[in-house]
């Protein structure tokens, strides 16, 4: 099963980012985690720019993001919360991906990283209901990272961590069939 994980933040030191790497790491056999990390090369969505992805007048980062979408088996997100909702620049990468073919019945896992984005968490609810995703049982899962200061290797080796991408990895298997 291939998983494309996709962080809603652009900080170099984001703790969404750093939990999808310590997924990556704590993905189980016959599982591929890869991290989308084209976010900020987005061009502000425009539905004058809005083309199928054959078309050579889409712009190249969104064919990018589309082909790697639409490559994958599941998506896995883990997204921040700013003033109350979805980071625009993450907001600007599902607008990108409604127009395209990719999302319809894809399988996607929420993983919030602070128990304080319950509004951002409830909106990519929303969005993604309304892009035809299926969300997996138990989305939005929780993991409580504010504060505790772990990196990368403090998540993956984290019993809590480790027990809530398990079951991560068990939802996206059974929504998929793999």
């Amino acid at each position: 099963m291939k998983i494309l994980a996709l962080s809603g933040s652009l900080r170099a030191a984001s703790s969404n980012t750093t939990l999808l790497r310590a997924a990556i790491r704590l993905a189980p056999e016959g599982i591929e985690v890869t991290l989308y990390e084209g976010l900020a090369e987005l061009p502000h969505f425009n539905p004058d720019l809005d083309r199928t992805l054959d078309d050579p007048r889409l712009p190249p980062a969104v064919r990018d993001l589309r082909a790697r979408v639409g490559a994958a088996d599941a998506l896995l997100i883990c997204c921040p919360e700013y003033a109350h909702g979805v980071p625009g620049s993450f907001k600007n990468a599902l607008d990108w991906l409604v127009g395209g073919s990719e999302m319809p019945g894809m399988p996607v896992a929420l993983v919030n990283a602070s128990p304080r984005s319950v509004h951002a968490q409830a909106s990519l609810v929303e969005i993604l209901g309304t892009m035809s995703a299926r969300l997996v049982p138990g989305s939005p899962f929780e993991v409580a990272l504010f504060g505790r200061g772990l990196d990368e290797d403090g998540m993956a080796a984290d019993p809590d961590v480790r027990s809530t991408l398990e079951a991560v990895f068990a939802a996206l298997s059974g929504a998929t069939g793999r």
